[in-house]
């Protein structure tokens, strides 16, 4: 780690060369140090590791290049400018093919030299700003959050940890809410994998022509607007998995090339001929009922038995009851530990908790204990805190077993949408986000109960 203050580690025998050009980059803003040996620069590099270095060739105990390979070695993230002398030339271009960032000739302008650190420490945040894509594209391992002990979700968990070692595709099914994005990003962090990017592609919020393009990537004048080449998820995927989420969107023109990535793990950049290789484990998830979308011709009958190598059935909230104590208390402990609360649920609000019927699934219940927290001024949540986000219209009361109406699954989505709805405003974007869908996925829910899109 960079100790703080230090810009820049000067190695140079020549002292009065040397003890000009600290105090010139001085003027300039950098906190520098000087070394006049080989040996006193890698002890200086071990005590402070400055992220740049102006290496002389020429040192009096070692070689400047193998002072250079051993700051390489040492910190690959160091840059290192050489500064050579005259007739030193060919040596410079060989330090540059050790890893060097550039060299100067000495005496060399201060503007120049200041130029090229300052294009150093561009080169050097362009790696960290990469870096941290690349963390950002490897999820953290989330079984923390997988929290139960019902059986139905115990045979969950029995199933991801067989399926997560191999390499076969899994389709992820279950309710919206239900918590398949999850299941696919452990299945990932469980995988010779897990060091590797995985890519979320939401199928069902793009159009036809972009989704193809954000998949396979595309090329210069491939179609309008298309003023450079661009890779796609698969490349970027490269190594590592591939989450297609909402499956069951994909137009049946896409559904051809994905079946043709899954049987040859090839494709081609939208526009061009040059077939791209790639390595990549395809997870798919969805809420619809592929079997009977085959069924209906609307899914690819061969594209549906590839996917489905492997199908994890993530089972509905309503299913589980027996996890919802310790579904709240997780959820409780983690808001507390954000905002910095010591709350608790009472036993009445937990029995509200219990009666509800959950078409959200747990997504819903996060909410919930979202907006409770929030609105519970003090210690101790009670089912007043709940009212706003809870409806008494869904309730345990209503499935099946149970006294009062029985609703089917389709009346449970459709409350559940309608309310949260009322809650937006409306606002069909904000309601896709709530509900965790695309808002295409919205409009064909909206359009399949004869609601007005």
């Amino acid at each position: 780690m960079t100790k703080p203050g230090i810009d820049l580690l000067l190695v140079d025998d020549d002292a009065t060369l040397a003890r000009v050009l600290a105090a010139e980059l001085a003027r300039s803003g950098y906190e520098v140090v000087t070394a006049a040996t080989g040996a006193a620069a890698l002890e200086t590099m071990a005590k402070l590791e400055p992220p740049l270095v102006l290496l002389d060739l020429q040192l009096p105990d070692m070689k400047g290049l193998d002072v250079l390979r051993a700051i390489r070695e040492a910190s690959p993230g160091t840059e290192v400018i050489m500064l050579t002398g005259h007739g030193s030339i060919d040596t410079a271009i060989e330090s540059i093919r050790m890893g060097a960032f550039d060299y100067l000739a000495k005496p060399c302008p201060l503007d120049e030299l200041e130029i090229r650190l300052q294009r150093a420490r561009e080169r050097q945040s362009l790696r960290k700003r990469a870096s941290l894509l690349e963390r950002g594209l490897v999820p953290l391992d989330p079984g923390a959050s997988f929290v139960g002990e019902s059986p139905p979700f115990r045979k969950l968990l029995h199933m991801i940890e067989r399926a997560a070692p191999s390499d076969s595709t899994v389709l992820i099914t279950g309710e919206t809410g239900s918590g398949k994005e999850m299941v696919a990003k452990l299945l990932h962090a469980r995988s010779p994998r897990m060091r590797r990017p995985f890519v979320v592609v939401e199928c069902a919020a793009l159009q036809e022509d972009l989704l193809q393009s954000e998949l396979f990537g595309h090329e210069r004048g491939a179609f309008t607007g298309a003023d450079r080449a661009k890779p796609g998820l698969f490349e970027v995927a490269h190594g590592g998995t591939i989450f297609l989420d909402e499956i069951g969107e994909v137009s049946p023109a896409t559904q051809v090339k994905l079946l043709r990535v899954l049987d040859t793990s090839s494709f081609r950049h939208v526009g061009a001929t040059v077939e791209i290789h790639v390595d990549v484990r395809v997870l798919a998830a969805t809420n619809r009922d592929l079997s009977k979308l085959v069924g209906q011709g609307l899914f690819r009958e061969d594209l549906f038995y590839r996917l489905s190598t492997i199908t994890l059935e993530l089972p509905p909230l309503r299913e589980r009851f027996s996890d919802i104590d310790l579904l709240a208390n997780h959820c409780l402990a983690r808001l507390n530990a954000r905002y910095g609360f010591e709350k608790r649920i009472s036993q009445a609000a937990m029995e509200v908790l219990r009666r509800h019927a959950w078409p959200g699934n747990v997504r819903e219940l996060l909410h919930v204990m979202e907006a409770a927290v929030v609105v519970c001024e003090g210690a101790e949540i009670l089912p007043s805190h709940l009212s706003a986000a809870i409806p008494t219209g869904v309730q345990r009361g209503s499935l099946p077993g149970a006294e009062g109406p029985v609703l089917t699954l389709e009346q449970l989505e459709r409350d559940y949408i309608e309310r949260i709805l009322r809650q937006t405003g409306g606002h069909r974007g904000n309601a896709a986000r709530l509900l965790g869908i695309s808002e295409r996925n919205l409009y064909r829910k909206l359009r399949e109960y004869g609601w007005p899109a």
